[in-house]
């Protein structure tokens, strides 16, 4: 089977509809042109043992193989987890200097009286490095030293929606591909029995903003590289098991008769299309075996199952997904995000943010330490954090959306752990030093992966189409 040539399958619907109109001796020419191009030599293999995908050989060290993104979907306020901010707290309740939001865009803000909020809760100087976290988040204080903190992200959207679209594809074009498609394209998956790339909701007592799933579409890249949901609670997986009379072996029989039918089609045809329902099929015959064996969890000790804070496997909790991205980490799955809708705290902050330590603390600082003594961290490349952040001026007892300077942290696979990296001014507004943009994180997370950005891209409609579009540079500072 052919592989995903963009420009051919464009021009192939063109040459198709014009010449089942066109004379014999324009369909044998292009017959011709068509059989030179079959006799011309093969695109070259990709280095054996790094890639399975597009890309043929990595520009630069590859220092992480997977990612496990844990989105905290609503924006966690960055001054009540990761950046301390002393002088806002003695502003507390007082009118919030005009000169830091002059002209500045605001969410639901914009227009009212807007008075300074201090920091709800005390920080900590955590591990060797002295690294200030919450004291709400004593678990990640503990591997402060496994962490590099971002405290000077920053983005360009302001809603949800937009703004997690920005931060997942790096374009608020619908129709982008999402990160997890990139890598699954560029580099194909190390698994051969489960999708490369998974997603897994969760969802918190309060702030609940909803997640769309074109946050893990393909976009313009084949359908076969769009993340796979599985469910959180219940069975992972529907109907995983054949129906009652239908054997292993029948159903293989039906498999190899639907690849071998579509398989003459798509010698035939230049569409991609073709080749994502061949493997979708062959997909789920294997993930009968492979599902049943990734949810028996009668292997994990109990120690293990404390360590995370699960209640009851597969609850539908963050903590239950996160050991299930640890598993899924194992199998070679390329991209695992998990999405917890519990950050979206316009009001009741001081308790919202309470609930939502206890549903995410204790479970990442277990998936991370699980992942280092299985010797999965060193390259494993972990990301924490949401959409934006929240302002240093109060909203009732909330905050409102905030985009000019916010905090993430990341760790394994590549990363300076241990350390804090940029910073935003003394009151929290705009991140002022080593400001990194969304594009930024996204072509430094690609090098850690052995890619050059620029070189990760697709011919549409004219234009190469990147995760970073035309911008995005790799941050060093946060690199080991």
């Amino acid at each position: 089977m052919r592989p995903y040539d963009p420009i051919a399958h464009a021009l192939s619907i063109n040459r198709r509809s014009f010449l089942t109109k066109s004379a014999y001796g324009l369909g044998g020419a292009a017959f011709a042109m068509l059989a030179a191009r079959g006799l011309a030599a093969p695109a070259p293999a990709p280095q054996k043992g790094w890639s399975r995908g597009a890309l043929r050989s990595p520009d630069f060290p590859v220092k992480a193989k997977r990612v496990i993104f844990l989105c905290m979907a609503g924006g966690p306020p960055h001054l009540e987890l990761f950046d301390p901010k002393p002088v806002l707290k003695k502003l507390d309740g007082q009118p919030f200097p005009e000169s830091f939001t002059k002209g500045q865009q605001i969410a639901q803000l914009q227009g009212a009286v807007l008075k300074a909020r201090g920091g709800s809760f005390d920080f900590k100087k955590w591990g060797k490095a002295g690294t200030e976290i919450t004291d709400i988040f004593p678990y990640l204080g503990s591997i402060a030293d496994d962490l590099c903190v971002v405290r000077s992200m920053k983005t360009e959207q302001i809603n949800h929606d937009t703004a997690h679209a920005f931060f997942n594809t790096g374009s608020i074009i619908k129709g982008r591909p999402c990160m997890g498609s990139w890598l699954l394209y560029g580099l194909g998956s190390e698994t051969e029995n489960l999708p490369g790339y998974i997603v897994l909701t969760s969802a918190g007592r309060t702030g609940q903003q909803p997640i769309s799933s074109r946050q893990w579409s393909s976009g313009v890249l084949p359908s076969k590289y769009q993340g796979i949901q599985f469910q959180s609670k219940g069975e992972a997986v529907h109907y995983i098991g054949n129906p009652q009379g239908v054997c292993q072996s029948t159903q293989r029989q039906v498999v190899d008769e639907i690849r071998r039918l579509n398989g003459g089609l798509a010698e035939e045809t230049v569409d991609p299309e073709i080749a994502t329902r061949v493997a979708q099929y062959e997909m789920a015959f294997k993930m009968q075996t492979s599902v049943p064996e990734l949810l028996d969890f009668k292997s994990e000790s109990p120690k293990t199952i404390e360590a995370y804070g699960i209640k009851e496997i597969g609850d539908g909790s963050f903590a239950s997904n996160c050991l299930m991205a640890r598993r899924l980490a194992e199998r070679g799955v390329r991209m695992i995000q998990l999405y917890h809708r519990a950050w979206d705290l316009h009001g009741g902050l001081d308790n919202g943010m309470k609930m939502g330590a206890q549903d995410v603390d204790k479970a990442t600082a277990a998936l991370i330490n699980d992942l280092k003594e299985r010797g999965l961290l060193e390259d494993t490349l972990i990301l924490w954090g949401g959409e934006f952040g929240r302002t240093p001026m109060g909203q009732g007892s909330g905050r409102d959306h905030h985009i000019a300077g916010y905090s993430v942290f990341l760790a394994g696979g590549g990363v300076k752990a241990g350390t804090t990296y940029g910073a935003t001014d003394e009151l929290g507004y705009h991140a002022v030093t080593n400001v990194v943009g969304v594009h930024d994180l996204h072509a430094t997370m690609l090098a850690l992966m052995g890619i050059d950005h620029h070189n990760l891209s697709v011919k549409y409609q004219g234009l190469d189409v990147r995760l970073t579009g035309i911008a995005g540079k790799v941050v060093k500072g946060i690199m080991a």
